[in-house]
């Protein structure tokens, strides 16, 4: 199909195209939501190369698998937005679980490799960073669902009722629930 007649196609339209391995129909869905997609892995992932691999990592595995959309649980953008969440915080996983990212087999390559400059103000970020997802961690699963959607996945409350399938005052009360905890968790970290 020509990229003119996919880019007017909706993006329910445009997933069988992309299932049936339709190059141009997979460009207009990347142009229309690679930054957001970006935006969100790095959000999570707190790095621009980590951010970019996500992404590329969620954008193949759409294409690899776009006959998996299912519009009964919900919009293409939620689905897609919450491939790149799982990518990830499977990036996140790997990290903290200090698999090796590098396979030299001679050591001194690494040697000779400048040390990455950081901030103060980036160590900072960094450190807050690390103590709000433990923060989230510690969270009942609803809870941590809904502000994850809201604060990485920039989701308003009621599109986050609409995906999860609850009122939209079970949405706000989990949220408050949830930042009243988080709060207190950080603050227990101060003291």
């Amino acid at each position: 199909m020509p990229a003119s007649k996919a880019e007017r196609l909706a993006d329910e339209e445009l997933m069988p195209l992309i299932g049936a391995k339709d190059p141009a129909a997979f460009e207009v869905f990347y142009d229309r939501h690679g930054g957001v997609a970006y935006s969100l892995a790095y959000r999570i992932v707190g790095e621009r190369g980590a951010a970019e691999d996500v992404t590329q990592e969620a954008f193949i595995s759409i294409w690899r698998s776009g006959a998996r959309y299912d519009a009964a649980r919900g919009s293409v953008r939620t689905w897609m937005l919450g491939v790149v969440r799982n990518r990830a915080i499977d990036a996140l996983r790997s990290k903290a679980s200090g698999a090796p990212k590098l396979n030299f087999d001679d050591d001194s390559i690494l040697e000779h490799r400048p040390a990455p400059e950081r901030t103060e103000s980036e160590a900072l970020r960094r450190e807050t960073a690390a103590e709000v997802r433990g923060a989230l961690d510690v969270l009942p699963g609803e809870q941590s669902k809904v502000i994850e959607l809201a604060y990485f996945g920039g989701f308003s409350h009621s599109e986050i009722a609409g995906m999860l399938g609850v009122p939209l005052g079970t949405v706000k009360g989990r949220m408050r629930l949830g930042l009243e905890k988080i709060r207190g968790e950080l603050a227990e970290g101060l003291t």
